[in-house]
C-alpha cells in the first residue's frame, strides 16, 4: 500500500504531464526497441529470407488492430498512447513502403524503433562473441533519421 509521501509525488507528476500534453506538438520522432517498434522489424523480415518473427501472426494485434501489425503486443504500444494523447495519428514505421510518402506529405512523425535493437553497435557485441539478430542499433536508427531529415524538415516547414 502506498503511503501519502509516495502518493503526492505521483499525483504531481500526473498533473505536470497534463500540462505538456496540452502543448502543440506537430510530430513525434521515435527511436528504440520492441517497446516502440510499430512495424520496422516486420518490414526488415519481409525483405530478407529469415523466418518471420512470431509476433507477425495472431493473436498479436487482435485486441486493437484486428490483425498483426508488427508490434510486439496484442494491441497498442506506449508510443501509440502518447500519439493519441497529443492528438496525432499513430506513428508509422520508417521502413514501411508507404511511410516515405507519409513523412514527406504530412510531417506527422516517423518511428525508427526496431524490435531487438541495441544501444551499442553490432560490432561491439560481435567483438565479445555475442550475435545480434538485427543490426538496428541506436546508431543505425540515428543514421536512418539523418538520411530522412531533409524530407521530414521540408514537410514540417510546408505546413
Amino acid at each position: 500500500m502506498a503511503n501519502s509521501s509516495t502518493f503526492f509525488p505521483i499525483l504531481m507528476l500526473l498533473f505536470s504531464c497534463n500540462v505538456y500534453t496540452n502543448a502543440c506538438y506537430p510530430s513525434i520522432i521515435s527511436f528504440g526497441d520492441s517497446l516502440a517498434d510499430t512495424g520496422n522489424l516486420k518490414e526488415m523480415a519481409s525483405k530478407s529470407n529469415v523466418q518471420p518473427p512470431h509476433f507477425l501472426f495472431p493473436p498479436y494485434g487482435e485486441t486493437f488492430f484486428s490483425k498483426p501489425t508488427g508490434r510486439c503486443s496484442n494491441g497498442r504500444l506506449i508510443i501509440d498512447f502518447v500519439a493519441e494523447s497529443l492528438g496525432l495519428p499513430l506513428i508509422p514505421p520508417s521502413l514501411g513502403s508507404e511511410t516515405n510518402v507519409h513523412v514527406t506529405e504530412l510531417g506527422e512523425g516517423v518511428n525508427y524503433a526496431v524490435a531487438g535493437a541495441t544501444a551499442l553497435d553490432s560490432s561491439f557485441h560481435e567483438a565479445r562473441g555475442v550475435g545480434i539478430p538485427t543490426n538496428a542499433s541506436l546508431g543505425v536508427q540515428l543514421g536512418w533519421f539523418k538520411d530522412s531529415l531533409s524530407s521530414i524538415c521540408s514537410a514540417v516547414s510546408g505546413n
